[in-house]
């Protein structure tokens, strides 16, 4: 796991937030009352000193045919997440080539869409081209189940940098790797954050129908336990809230926990805030990017995101190349595609150039990357992952911390 050096001193601060919470008998009613709202900011980061880079020692060899694949949303609704994660990618394949001219390792983009319907297409095409000995995707959990026995059948392994669904790993694929914690992480962490660190004595949960909002919506409410006030779903393209509003509203609830993505989130915040609701609006990782600030304006002031991501823009080298590359900060996910495609490109430097032995590399890989340790169990799940929360300031997404 990466050392956070500021990870012992946010935990003081956030057990210190804890206890500004409600007193007994304070009024929430929908407006917030006595809630902790003013979260501390993280600052900085400390990266692992032996992190693996993709640069490696510049030696590297292999053929010119050599491939790397990225699959996943490029367009859609929700396409941002996923150019987040394939920028990140390019720039870690921009830094090897440079830095090994025997071994130009080629890159190549399948669009999904994001669309679980639309995904298995763009897959079988890639499992098809012979170069490609490695992929990383799929972003989003629904296309990620549907895709996985393609995968399996030709033994093409694959690293997520985003989906998150816990069943994933529970198929028997030996080719799928999830490289950040799973929801079963983080809905405990996200419910934890919300009670605690927020102080909120009532939670309403509204979860989207992806195979990623069904999954967590289910792990977070577990975790409440007596804190979830009342709960209600939305479907994917909705665009009208209000009668999950209105429940909302009745339920005199301080916070509402959204499981789903920003398309959906961001109106539904938006229409939130302006029926009157002053507490906080909590989104995981589905919902953590610009474009929700964007789509939700000014209501945005009141949300909080939880992901089981690591804040790349607290990285200087990281941020400052990937804004190089990209003229924008690093998003969610975009160190985690970074890291994923160091840990096959390590792989391709040490001579692992064909399905069967880079699948094998990724297997038994036990080293650090920029954002976390990456060791996977035979499932193909991270050991001891970290979970980190964000909010919204002045119109920005900032990391504050560790909370799971």
């Amino acid at each position: 796991m990466t050392t956070i050096a500021t990870v012992a001193t946010l935990g003081l601060l956030l057990g210190g937030c804890a206890n500004q919470a409600a007193a007994p008998g304070a009024s929430s009613a929908g407006a917030g009352g006595g809630l902790n709202l003013d979260v501390p900011v993280l600052t900085s980061i400390e990266t692992p000193k032996d992190a693996v880079l993709p640069a490696g020692d510049g030696k590297a060899t292999c053929p010119s045919t050599t491939t790397l694949a990225y699959i996943g949303a490029e367009t859609g609704a929700n396409a941002q997440l996923g150019i987040n994660i394939f920028n990140g990618i390019q720039l870690a394949i921009n830094e090897h080539n440079k830095s090994n001219p025997g071994c130009q390792v080629a890159f190549k983009k399948f669009d999904t869409e994001g669309d679980p319907t639309k995904a298995t297409g763009p897959v079988t095409q890639a499992t098809k081209e012979d170069d490609i000995i490695g992929v990383i995707g799929l972003p989003f959990s629904g296309e990620s189940k549907a895709t996985g026995n393609i995968f399996e059948q030709v033994k093409l392994v694959h690293i997520t940098p985003a989906a998150t669904n816990p069943g994933l790993t529970t198929n028997g694929w030996t080719t799928f790797f999830r490289g950040l914690g799973n929801d079963a992480v983080q809905g405990p962490a996200a419910a934890t954050f919300m009670t605690k660190t927020l102080g909120a004595k009532n939670v309403y949960l509204v979860q989207d129908d992806s195979d990623y909002g069904i999954g967590l919506g289910a792990t977070t409410t577990a975790a409440l336990g007596t804190a979830l006030i009342g709960s209600d779903k939305v479907t994917t393209g909705q665009k009208d809230f209000s009668a999950t509003i209105s429940k909302i509203m009745n339920s005199k609830a301080d916070a509402v926990f959204y499981s789903g993505y920003f398309a959906e989130g961001a109106p539904f915040d938006q229409q939130l805030v302006a029926k009157g609701f002053k507490g906080a609006f909590v989104g995981p990782d589905g919902v953590k990017d610009d474009q929700f600030i964007k789509q939700a304006g000014d209501a945005s002031a009141n949300a909080f995101f939880t992901c089981p991501c690591i804040p790349g823009e607290l990285i200087p080298s990281f941020a400052s190349a990937y804004s190089a590359l990209t003229n924008s900060q690093p998003g969610t996910y975009s160190i985690e595609g970074y890291d994923a495609a160091t840990v096959m490109l390590a792989g391709i430097d040490k001579g692992n150039q064909d399905r069967a032995k880079l699948l094998d590399w990724v297997k038994n890989y036990d080293a650090s990357g920029l954002s976390k340790h990456y060791k996977w169990d035979d499932k193909g799940e991270l050991q001891a992952p970290a979970v980190y929360g964000y909010r919204v300031k002045d119109g920005k997404i900032v990391p504050i911390g560790a909370i799971g």
